[in-house]
Formats: structure tokens, C-alpha cells, sequence
């Protein structure tokens, strides 16, 4: 009997050491947010193309001026040089993953993937690169990453003037189809209980029954020459608006107050985005700031609504709450406009602001950041005593 009850004694604390080592892993291990999928697991071999000197963005240029100069300023070309994505990508250890969408060309990268040593493709087998060019390395996801495919220049439009050939592609133009390499990540593994991908902007879209028209939203039609000396024609704006465009942000959100009784009534919707807002990397939120003033300009009481994406990240990767704006739902929040004291509440002052990075997030990384790592899209000042 003793010798039964000794042995069950054993089993359990076997159970749980075995749990907490389980568990201490969890917390110790890489964190792998995504699935590493078939589109992006090596770095793109384009080839040469018969006709241009070079496949560098400044090649490009000098015959697409205008749009060169749209992606010279865009995100695109800062994917490597953007100083935040280079203190986080050492943070995490510069895993080889990241390279195949910020500097997806095979010669944009110091090393040749070989193949893989683990079945998550996550610890690639490497080998110097003899052809890499640091230079197009520094162009990010420059023009050849969306239009070289198999020795040929790909574009919206047959030609045959171009002096390199041309191979037509109408699905540039439509939907997501150039995008799907990179912004379409998936976050299905084991370990992993997400409701929406790690960077989930499409399925957002789907969720809310729209179409999913990336190009649409983020390359705006304009009628220009597609290069000097040619035809005026439909084309499409390359700067690529998105979180890191205050404008676009304002563009999409409608901002609506009211003083109801004793209550400031602040109405947020969602009405220029089919996914949420904000979408893309889960630091990304936005906050509503209520601000009670007296008089003489003190701050009486206040209030700070946060929209973002809460998850907890180990030991497994958990969807706990999701606050961010859903195209189209109007969200009210309340702020009381009452403060019992001498001080007579004068003002409220509301606030919205984006910010494209969590606060500690920043510190934890070391990020030391010159421009501001969060921007107001909306500002104003209610007089109390004055209904709308």
C-alpha cells in the first residue's frame, strides 16, 4: 500500500516538473507569431532584363520619373532603412524571415537560403551571397519586387514601344494580387488562438463581407504618361498611404461630440477603411483623450479610451479583446462634464490620436525613436455651456 502510494506520489511530481519545464520553455523559447508560408519562406530570383542596365530603382527612374519619385517617399522603399524596423529586427534576433519581404530580391540579401533545418522554416540553412548588392538591399521592396517576373518587366498595360519587353498583367491593377506576398500573413499553428491573423488586414475585410481592393484604397487612380514621351493614360499613384500617413488616417475616421445632460457624448466611426482601425501590427492603436479644464486652465479630470488589440503572447499566443474600429460601426464614448470643488469646468478638450507603436514596446527594444511614434488626427476644444 505504502509502496502504491509512493509510486502515484512519483507519477504526479514527474507531471509536474514536466509541466513547469513545458511552461518555462514556453517563456524562453523564439516567439513565432506567423506561419512561414510557401509565397515568402526565399527571398525572389528575378533574373536580368534585356534592355535595362540595371534592376535599381534609380534605372527605373529615368523613365518613370514621376512614379519614382512617389516611391522614393513611400514606406516601400524605406522597408530596410526604416530606423524602428532596424532596432526591432536586431531585437528579434535579424532573423532571415524578415529580409524575404523588407529586402525580398535575392541579391538584396548577404546570404543564399539553402533550405531549412527546421520544419517551421524558421532556422534556414545559409551561404555567402557572391551576388549581393547592398545598394538595392538599401531600395527595401523596390520596383523589381512587384514588376520583374521571369526575365520580363510586368505592368497593367500591352505596349510595345517600351524598350524592354513587356509582359501584361491586368491583375496589377485589381484587388491584392501584388500585395499578397507580403501582406497577407497567416497564424495558424498549435500553440496559436487567434481570432484574426497576426497582421490580419484581409481577413478583417472578409469578416465584414467587403472586397478585399488593396490597390484600390492604396494606389489611387490618377491620368498621367506611364513613362516620358508616352500616351496619358489611367495609372496608379506609388506612395502607398497607410498608418504612417496622418492624412489617410483622418481621412478615414469621423469624429462626432455632443454634450448630452451632464455627459460629453464622442461618437468614433470607422467610414474610410473596410478593415479595422487600425489594422496591420498589433502595436498599432489608437487612443480618445478627454480632458476636463477649469477656468483658470488646471485639469479638473480625465479620461483615456484606448482601440487596440490586446493579446497575450506567451505562454501561448491568446486574441484576449479586440477594441480597434470596425468599418462602419459608430462607437460612442461617455465623459462626465461634473466636478463637485470650487473650481468651475469650463472646457473639455478631446483628442484622438494614432499611434504606430505601443509605448512599451518602445522602451522594451531600445527604440529611441526622432519622429514621434504617435500623431493627433483629430484636436478640438468644447466650451461648456454651449449645445450643439
Amino acid at each position: 500500500m505504502i509502496e502504491r502510494s509512493m509510486t502515484r506520489k512519483a507519477v504526479w511530481i514527474s507531471l509536474v516538473v514536466l509541466v513547469v519545464l513545458f511552461l518555462l520553455w514556453r517563456f524562453l523559447r523564439p516567439m513565432n507569431i506567423f506561419v512561414v508560408d510557401e509565397r515568402f519562406e526565399r527571398p525572389m530570383q528575378i533574373g536580368t532584363v534585356p534592355g535595362i542596365a540595371s534592376v535599381k530603382a534609380n534605372v527605373c527612374g529615368k523613365c518613370h520619373e514621376a512614379i519614382y519619385r512617389e516611391w522614393a517617399g513611400s514606406m516601400h522603399a524605406l522597408a530596410w532603412t526604416e530606423p524602428y524596423f532596424q532596432v526591432d529586427f536586431l531585437y528579434d534576433g535579424s532573423q532571415q524571415i524578415c529580409l524575404n519581404c523588407h529586402t525580398p530580391l535575392v541579391n538584396q540579401q548577404q546570404n543564399l537560403v539553402l533550405g531549412f533545418r527546421d520544419r517551421d522554416k524558421f532556422d534556414p540553412i545559409l551561404a555567402p551571397n557572391p551576388e549581393y548588392d547592398a545598394a538595392l538591399r538599401d531600395e527595401g521592396v523596390t520596383c523589381a519586387v512587384c514588376h520583374i517576373r521571369n526575365g520580363r518587366i510586368v505592368g497593367p498595360f500591352r505596349t510595345d514601344r517600351a524598350p524592354h519587353a513587356v509582359e501584361y498583367d491586368p491583375g496589377m491593377t485589381q484587388g491584392m494580387k501584388p500585395c499578397m506576398r507580403c501582406h497577407v500573413v497567416m497564424g495558424n499553428r498549435w500553440d496559436t488562438f487567434y481570432s484574426m491573423p497576426p497582421c490580419g488586414t484581409v481577413a478583417e475585410i472578409e469578416k465584414g463581407g467587403h472586397e478585399v481592393d488593396c490597390i484600390g484604397c492604396h494606389m489611387s487612380a490618377v491620368m498621367r504618361p506611364a513613362a516620358a514621351g508616352t500616351q496619358t493614360r489611367k495609372g496608379r499613384i506609388h506612395l502607398f498611404p497607410g498608418g504612417h500617413t496622418p492624412e489617410r488616417v483622418k481621412q478615414a475616421l469621423r469624429i462626432e461630440h455632443k454634450l448630452v445632460a451632464d455627459e460629453l457624448v464622442a461618437t468614433l466611426t470607422n467610414v474610410g477603411a473596410a478593415h479595422y482601425l487600425p489594422t496591420g501590427t498589433p502595436d498599432r492603436h489608437l487612443t480618445l483623450e478627454l480632458r476636463l479644464l477649469g477656468s483658470s486652465g488646471q485639469v479638473l479630470a480625465e479620461k483615456v479610451y484606448t482601440m487596440k488589440r490586446y493579446i497575450l503572447w506567451r505562454p501561448f499566443i491568446v486574441d484576449l479583446r479586440d477594441t480597434r474600429l470596425p468599418y462602419s460601426q459608430p462607437r460612442e464614448f461617455r465623459f462626465s462634464v461634473i466636478k463637485s470643488g470650487s473650481e468651475t469646468p469650463a472646457v473639455v478638450n478631446v483628442t484622438v490620436r494614432y499611434h504606430l507603436l505601443d509605448e512599451a514596446r518602445r522602451i522594451k527594444i531600445g527604440y529611441n525613436n526622432v519622429d514621434p511614434i504617435a500623431y493627433p488626427v483629430y484636436h478640438k476644444q468644447i466650451l461648456l455651456g454651449v449645445r450643439n
